[in-house]
């Protein structure tokens, strides 16, 4: 088996990518912690930054663990409205003004997944819309203050309380929570 690695210490995702290889019983994974900058560049779309920054998280943990035969897989998702990136909130007042633009609009969550493997990488851009129901200030007041939108990309978790805000979803439901299930699964079928 291949030595594979998650460059992530996301709980969510490290969940998502052990459903995956449940098809690989035998394969098994081992998380890092990348660190890199996330600043968007210059005249740098939405989907060329999610997939900049899975492939950069992939690279970075490939230097990790110091292993270039093992597959690092990077992941990355963000949230995008009028062509606007929302990142994670810095503090309870950004977390509430991300949460009132979202608040009965459409948004989009782009989520990429990148392998990297000796000196080639793979990647996969996926869009998903989410609708969102009209919020109010109670709603806004009381699920910033449960503290789960503050470490998450447009203030809110699919996958837990936000969930209940979202009243579509067009596209992959595993990509908004931060691994697109399908693309991975194709990524790996690849290198595995």
């Amino acid at each position: 088996m291949k030595k594979l690695v998650l460059a992530s210490t996301s709980p969510r995702r490290k969940e998502l990518l052990g459903l995956i290889l449940k098809l690989w019983p035998q394969q098994s994974f081992e998380c890092v912690s990348p660190d890199i900058d996330e600043t968007q560049w210059n005249n740098e779309t939405p989907a060329e930054l999610v997939e900049r920054l899975a492939v950069e998280k992939a690279e970075a943990g490939q230097k990790l663990v110091e292993d270039i035969k093992a597959c690092v897989i990077g992941s990355d998702t963000i949230v995008v409205i009028d062509g606007q990136v929302l990142g994670k909130p810095t503090d309870e007042a950004d977390a509430k003004a991300i949460l009132r633009r979202l608040s009965g609009e459409t948004h989009q969550v782009l989520t990429a997944v990148a392998m990297v493997q000796e000196y080639s990488y793979y990647s996969h851009v996926v869009s998903t819309q989410v609708q969102f129901s009209q919020l109010s200030d109670e709603d806004i007041d009381a699920y910033v203050a449960s503290g789960e939108p503050m470490d998450k990309a447009g203030a809110y978790g699919i996958q837990g309380i936000g969930g209940t805000f979202v009243e579509k979803i067009s596209g992959s439901h595993s990509a908004v929570i931060g691994l697109p299930m399908a693309e991975t699964q194709d990524l790996l079928k690849q290198i595995l």
